[in-house]
């Protein structure tokens, strides 16, 4: 896994190394600038390029635990009792998510054989049993003993020439990824000569690129870069190791929110549910409860054996005075324990505190925002999906659904906390009129709910009428959606088919987002939404609305989108309720 970690001195280094290629005692012996342009498939420039392209066996561990392979989608596991197929590296995530469910429960991980593994150098063996997976797991050292260079990568294509012993070209080719690099690599006898093509480019762990221009450029950025950052290559999911120097710094960088709180085994959240802790450097932490009061305290942290400790000291917060095993980091969201039944879940709210409301205001008129999911008192309002916001100056705010227009009103403010609040107001739509507290901002996403309630509102922008924020891979989906009429060639949830509910139907995807159903070939024809977007974590949604009654309804979701040929679509969407995923593919007739 390539989690970027800030390196700051690797420029310098670098470029260091370029200017004085000889200081290299650190490093295996590499190339100097006037040595010859080919070099041998046996050294250390050739092993360094292998070594970068080799493939990542690291980022499903928390499947099978070894970074040297990894497991061939598809694949099914069954995690503390559920069963779900494993497409690709996002649904390691729904692994993750189960597992962190439950927090005191032993989570258990069966993988349903047989699976394919490819090693680092792309070759390939079939699995039967979990006996030969663990013999072969056990060659993989906890803690990166795996093969690969994940902290830099080559930009592709890149051009190869082949020499023969008297350096007279034999032949080139040019490879596309790092698959087809490291095969001919392998393909090479040791004392095979072959050269580059350069100038090439290669990108950092942070995204930033640089280009050599010959052997001992190419070899020095490798060598700087290699262990530049951590490729995450233990046996959890997500970077779940961290420094104490990592810790301190994300504790201090941004405002949390209280989201659990355990005492001796008995729940505490309700008292202490969205209290905000806000840690400064000089060991000082404030807490502000939801009306606004202020507690204060100290904190400190120190490293142990078992990991990061961090000590919490209040005079009235006395449920918070532990010594606090630092037992898990993810994206926004810290999680702390001590023996006896204590814990704190702490969620990470960076945008969403003393910001200017005029900052959000801004953000909110850019754009269109389309409703990707509400819950009003816990029940989900499926009618609503892919309907779309327009705020507008001077309190107005459109809700279309490409045909009806309902106009309301829109006031940007912040509670007695600091956390900034929606209030929407509409007429005929009762289920949106409420204060929307913000609970997260992502570049694309707003996520709104009212504390301790079933209420939830999530809006994803959308920039269609901005040339910079064309997508092509949106517009050509959008393309072939628009290109005639399609029928249900396919509808499984899990794996029971219900394909057969959907054959009387034709689907015609119009403008203004509007999806015409017609049951039959002169039957009657009733309207829907569809949507095609890319969601804030870079991912191509589509979004259907069928209405919430009769078996269209089993459509109306935001379905992920698979696969696209000029005849068929293919969409899937992971199902909470059965634990797996429902299928969706629509075919021209």
């Amino acid at each position: 896994m390539k989690n970027v970690f800030k390196y700051s001195v690797f420029s310098l280094l670098f470029m260091a190394t370029l200017m004085v290629t000889s200081c290299q005692d650190e490093f295996e012996e590499l190339p100097g600038p006037d040595e010859q342009q080919t070099i041998m498939a046996s050294s250390t420039t050739a092993r360094l390029i292998e070594r970068t392209s080799s493939n990542d066996g690291s980022f499903d561990n928390i499947v099978d635990g070894a970074s040297c392979f990894a497991l061939d989608f598809p694949y099914t596991v069954e995690v503390n009792g559920i069963q779900i197929t494993i497409d690709s590296r996002e649904d390691l995530q729904v692994i993750e998510e189960i597992f962190d469910a439950i927090d005191t429960d032993v989570d258990v991980l069966e993988i349903i054989f047989p699976v394919t593994i490819t090693f680092s150098d792309y070759s390939k063996i079939t699995i039967n049993n979990r006996e030969e997976l663990m013999a072969l797991a056990e060659e993989c050292l906890e803690g990166g003993a795996d093969d690969d260079i994940e902290c830099i990568d080559f930009v592709y294509p890149i051009t190869l020439f082949t020499f023969d012993i008297n350096e007279q070209q034999t032949g080139s080719v040019t490879v596309n990824n790092d698959e087809e690099l490291r095969l001919f690599f392998k393909g090479l006898d040791e004392n095979d000569l072959i050269s580059i093509d350069f100038p090439v480019t290669l990108k950092l762990y942070d995204g930033t690129e640089v280009v050599v221009n010959s052997n001992s450029e190419l070899a020095a950025a490798i060598e700087n870069a290699k262990d530049a950052c951590d490729e995450d290559d233990d046996n959890d999911y997500n970077d779940d190791d961290f420094t104490l120097e990592r810790f301190n710094n994300l504790i201090t960088e941004c405002p949390w929110l209280v989201r659990e709180v355990q005492r001796d085994a008995i729940s505490q959240t309700d008292q202490y549910f969205e209290y905000l802790m806000n840690f400064t450097e000089d060991g000082g932490v404030t807490v502000r409860d939801r009306l606004g009061n202020i507690l204060n305290g100290t904190w400190s942290t120190r490293m142990t054996d078992r990991g990061v400790l961090l000590n919490l000291e209040f005079e009235f917060l006395v449920d918070f005075n532990l010594e606090w095993f630092v037992y898990e980091i993810e994206p926004g969201k810290i999680k702390l324990y001590a023996e006896g039944g204590n814990k704190i879940i702490l969620k990470s709210v960076c945008d969403i505190f003393n910001d200017d409301p005029n900052t959000l205001r801004e953000i909110l008129r850019e754009c269109v925002w389309v409703i990707k999911r509400v819950f009003n008192n816990g029940e989900e309002v499926r009618r609503l999906i892919g309907y779309e916001f327009k705020f507008m100056a001077e309190g107005v705010v459109t809700l279309s659904n490409g045909i009806n227009v309902s106009e309301g009103s829109w006031v940007i403010t912040t509670n007695a906390q600091g956390r900034l609040v929606l209030a929407l107001e509409f007429g005929n739509e009762p289920t949106l009129n409420f204060e929307w507290l913000l609970s997260d901002l992502r570049n694309d996403r707003l996520k709104f709910n009212i504390e301790g309630t079933g209420y939830e509102l999530i809006v994803q922008r959308v920039c269609d009428d901005d040339p910079a924020n064309v997508d092509g891979d949106v517009m050509e989906i959008r393309n072939v959606m628009m290109g005639g009429e399609w029928i249900v060639a396919q509808y499984k949830e899990g794996e029971v088919v219900q394909t057969q509910n959907f054959m009387p139907y034709t689907f015609v995807f119009g403008a203004e987002h509007v999806m015409s159903i017609t049951l039959g070939q002169t039957g009657t024809t009733q309207a829907g939404i569809w949507r095609v977007l890319r969601n804030s974590d870079g991912k191509l949604k589509v979004y259907l609305n069928a209405g919430i009654e009769g078996e269209l309804a089993d459509l109306t979701d935001d379905w992920d989108f698979v696969s696209m040929t000029s005849n068929r679509i293919e969409l899937k969407s992971y199902s909470d309720t059965n634990a797996s995923y429902d299928v969706l593919v629509f075919e021209k007739p």
